[in-house]
C-alpha cells in the first residue's frame, strides 16, 4: 500500500501513538506493580543506634548515587557527565519545545512557557552528539561492549532515533515535512512500546533500587 505523506502523518499521530500509549502505560504499570509485588524478608534485626529514619536513608542513598565516588571518579567521569549531558538534553528538548508543549497541552490539558526554538535546536544538537558518544564508547570500551547485548542497542536506538527525526523535521531536511514528522512521531511511538520492556524503564526503577539499598543500608548503620 502506498501512503501519501499526509496519510502517514495522520496514522503516525493518530492510531500509531495512541496505541504505544497504550503500552507504554500499561507496561510501566505493569513492571511497577510487579517490582513492588515482589517478596521481600524481613530485617529482624535491631536498628543501628543513631541510625537515620528508614525513609531518609533511602533518600539520601537515591542522592548520593547521583554522583560516583571520588575513588570512581577518574574512571567514570566522562560516562557520568555525558549521561547528564543527553539526559539533561533529552528532557529540554521534550519539555522546552514549543510544539511539544502543546502536544502535552492536548493530551494532558497541562501547558508551561516553551524556551526559545534556537536554544532549543542547540540542545537537540548537543544531545545528537552526546548520544552518540554513547555509542562510541559502548562499541570500543572492552568491558562494555561484553557486556552489551541487542537489548542495550536497541533500547540505544529507540532513544536516538528521535532525536534525529526531529532534527531533520525541523529543518526539514531529506524530504517532505510531513514525511519527516510522520517517521519523527514513528519513532516516538517505537521509544514509547519499547520503554517498559528494556532498560529504558530505569527511568522509573533507579530510584526504587536505590532506595531499598539505602533503606536497607541506614538500618545497618552504614552509609550508602
Amino acid at each position: 500500500m502506498d501512503w501519501t505523506p499526509l496519510e502517514l502523518l495522520d496514522f503516525a499521530r493518530g492510531p500509531a501513538l495512541e496505541f504505544a500509549m497504550i503500552v507504554f502505560v500499561f507496561g510501566v504499570l505493569w513492571r511497577l506493580v510487579g517490582v513492588l509485588l515482589l517478596p521481600r524478608m524481613r530485617d529482624l534485626s535491631p536498628a543501628r543506634e543513631g541510625a537515620p529514619p528508614g525513609w531518609l536513608g533511602a533518600a539520601r542513598t537515591i542522592v548520593r548515587r547521583m554522583w560516583p565516588r571520588r575513588e570512581f571518579m577518574p574512571a567514570t567521569l566522562f560516562v557520568t557527565i555525558n549521561s547528564y549531558v543527553f539526559h539533561l538534553g533529552l528532557a529540554i528538548v521534550v519539555f522546552g519545545l514549543g510544539p511539544h508543549i502543546l502536544f502535552f497541552q492536548e493530551v494532558f490539558g497541562l501547558t508551561w512557557p516553551a524556551l526559545p526554538t534556537n536554544l532549543v535546536a542547540v540542545v537537540g544538537a548537543i544531545t545528537f552528539a552526546s548520544l552518540l558518544a554513547v555509542l562510541v564508547r559502548r562499541m570500543t570500551n572492552p568491558v562494555q561492549r561484553l557486556l552489551s547485548h541487542a537489548g542495550d542497542y536497541l533500547s540505544w536506538a529507540v532513544t536516538f532515533l528521535p532525536v534525529l527525526t526531529g532534527l531533520l523535521a525541523a529543518n526539514p531536511i531529506g524530504g517532505r515535512y510531513e514525511t519527516l514528522l510522520a517517521l519523527h512521531l514513528l519513532s516516538i511511538a517505537a521509544l514509547l512500546i519499547w520503554f517498559p520492556f528494556g532498560k529504558l524503564m530505569h527511568a522509573f526503577l533507579f530510584a526504587l533500587s536505590r532506595g531499598a539499598t539505602g533503606l536497607r543500608f541506614s538500618h545497618r548503620g552504614v552509609k550508602a
